[in-house]
């Protein structure tokens, strides 16, 4: 696993142990993108067994016990199916996703965070 931290302009790499002895045939890799607010941006590259959940893949790279938000919200919609229109915090590729979705190679988990401001409003301040 890669993981990349990007803390107000910081590059951090960091590299961590191999993934056991896993054939590599079943293994694909997964990018993981989350920007926490304007200042910390988080991604990583995760290797993970063909079939992994989205849920599984947020786990896997720690992040459900990094981002405590992150983790109630999951908990709050594990069993959803479908994902709703507004509140839903994560998908693949900018397309909304349940938290049972099966991953692809290649695929790019996004973890959205809430608006800090109404667009609408922003809109108006800056046509004054």
């Amino acid at each position: 696993m890669v993981k990349l931290t990007v803390d107000e302009g910081q590059v951090n790499k960091l590299d961590s142990a191999q993934q056991g002895t896993v054939p590599q045939d079943i293994m694909i890799t997964v990018y993981l993108a989350y920007a926490e607010d304007a200042q910390r941006q988080h991604y990583l590259t995760l290797p993970v067994i063909d079939g992994t959940t989205l849920y599984e893949a947020l786990k896997q790279a720690g992040w459900l016990t990094q981002f405590e938000e992150l983790a109630r919200w999951c908990d709050e919609v594990a069993d959803v199916a479908v994902p709703t229109a507004k509140r839903w915090h994560v998908g693949v590729y900018a397309q909304k996703q349940p938290l049972s979705y099966r991953l692809q190679p290649l695929d790019r988990i996004e973890v959205y965070r809430s608006l800090s401001a109404d667009p609408m409003s922003q809109r108006k301040s800056k046509s004054r």
